[in-house]
């Protein structure tokens, strides 16, 4: 008997020993399971912003060089010169500009979709890393922008898309796509940066009660007085809620006004009712992909990152770029059979310029890397958290997008109803330089914003920390949410 009761106590505590390493795995993988206290959290996010190495300074130079090699240099000379210098000519009068802008919004989708609409669907994976998606929003529309006021060729006539009296009478012409875009990329940058700023308000209050100096005056002014009390908290949830709202219809809507600019042309492959849905689900694609490329570099080269991005947000990421990238491969069919079976001889020709022209290859290389690479790499959980394998994926796809735009824009624009206007052939000029220098632009702003604001919110850490618990149903434990609201 005594045998048998030392077996079954051992046996007990084998079970209770195996029971602990589950629990502990369980909070080792999981953020929101892994809870430290508020002040060493906030200390983590703080040093991470003060702690800078000689090598940011020396990329942040080479940005810089870029920036201005690109946006001043290049700009420049086509202002001097004319558009000439780049391949704005018949019948390519779009071209690369218009290409650039499409991008650059699609990026901006990332922002929205990761905070905005999972916050609305309640998915605690994006906790961590909505300020980085934020921020890719308002950086990325800055840079869609600069390619419609270098577009505009006399940049510095832009005021006259600004629907105001003059002596002149000259008004706006609101049924020129150029207005359309004016209106809906001026009202999603007001609302996304509003977006960013109201979350950030209690973190600003946390740097400026860890500052002094002129980080603490600044922090100071932008923190608007916080002081963290219940009513606060409650207005600024409510605040949350409300845009989280209203800002996803604005998204949906901006990049549907973008595929208008070609819809309403009445161009072979552009005259379609399916742009769209076809054009927010590109957008999505490279927004995402460009969320997980930062997100792996943060983690990276910040530190204490690796506390607050984990395998299993790489993991999240990786599953929302597989289905998009899904959604995205049935719109691209869906357009293309339509196309190809009701339509005339012209945009007959134009598919199959797409695939046996001489860009031919770039419509093949949209194909691999849109759906070859996601769908073959992102299947399987081990290659979806390698953060070298999904940032690689993350690249293909967002040059796959860059490939579509291309697609869409100079090369269909070779084919035209007018054989003296077609097949004129695709000779990029400034615009390529000037596209590197937003590029450079964009990670230059992302990198001064990592030493000026917390990357991190931590109270939406915190708030899902204290929502998350482990219980234990007979001998599984078993991870519950609790509704804070």
């Amino acid at each position: 008997m005594a045998v048998m009761a030392k077996s079954l106590s051992g046996a007990h505590g084998h079970d209770h020993a195996h029971e602990h390493d589950h629990e502990a795995e369980l909070r080792k993988e999981h953020l929101m399971l892994d809870p430290k206290p508020r002040g060493e959290m906030n200390a983590m996010v703080m040093e991470s912003m003060h702690d800078t190495h000689w090598s940011f300074w020396v990329v942040a130079a080479i940005l810089a060089v870029i920036v201005a090699l690109g946006l001043f240099g290049a700009w420049g000379y086509m202002i001097i010169e004319g558009l000439t210098t780049a391949s704005v000519n018949r019948p390519l009068f779009w071209s690369f500009f218009l290409l650039h802008t499409v991008f650059w919004i699609g990026i901006s989708h990332a922002g929205t979709f990761v905070s905005a609409l999972l916050r609305v669907f309640k998915a605690e994976f994006r906790r961590p890393f909505t300020r980085m998606a934020e921020l890719m929003t308002t950086f990325s529309l800055a840079q869609a922008g600069v390619q419609i006021f270098a577009h505009m060729g006399r940049v510095w006539l832009a005021y006259w898309m600004f629907p105001f009296p003059n002596q002149r009478q000259l008004w706006t012409n609101f049924h020129s796509p150029l207005m359309w875009d004016f209106l809906a990329i001026n009202t999603y940058l007001l609302s996304s940066t509003m977006y960013l700023f109201l979350p950030l308000i209690p973190d600003l209050a946390m740097a400026r009660d860890r500052s002094t100096g002129w980080r603490k005056k600044l922090y100071s002014i932008l923190a608007l007085g916080w002081r963290g009390t219940e009513g606060e908290w409650t207005h600024l949830r409510h605040a949350l809620n409300i845009f989280a709202f209203a800002i996803l219809p604005i998204m949906f809507s901006v990049h549907t006004i973008v595929s208008w600019d070609f819809a309403a042309a009445m161009r072979p492959g552009w005259s379609s009712t399916i742009f769209g849905p076809y054009f927010v689900v590109g957008a999505l694609q490279s927004g995402v992909s460009a969320v997980a490329m930062v997100v792996i570099l943060i983690r990276y080269t910040m530190k204490h990152m690796d506390y607050f991005i984990r395998p299993e947000h790489f993991d999240a990421l990786g599953k929302l770029m597989l289905i998009i990238s899904m959604v995205w491969a049935y719109f691209f069919f869906n357009d293309y059979m339509v196309q190809w079976y009701g339509g005339d001889k012209f945009t007959d020709e134009l598919l199959h310029f797409h695939e046996a022209g001489p860009d031919g290859w770039v419509w093949f290389l949209m194909l691999i890397t849109n759906i070859a690479i996601q769908w073959l790499v992102l299947w399987n959980k081990n290659w979806r958290r390698n953060p070298v394998i999904l940032f690689g994926v993350g690249l293909a796809a967002n040059i796959g997008m860059w490939a579509e735009r291309y697609i869409i824009v100079p090369v269909s624009l070779q084919v035209n109803r007018m054989p003296f206007m077609g097949g004129q052939g695709i000779e990029p000029g400034v615009e390529i330089p000037i596209f590197i220098g937003t590029v450079a632009f964009f990670i230059l702003l992302y990198m001064i914003a990592s030493k000026l604001i917390p990357l991190v919110p931590v109270w939406e850490v915190q708030e899902g920390q204290l929502a998350h618990s482990i219980r234990r149903y007979g001998k599984e434990p078993v991870v519950t949410v609790s509704d804070l609201e």
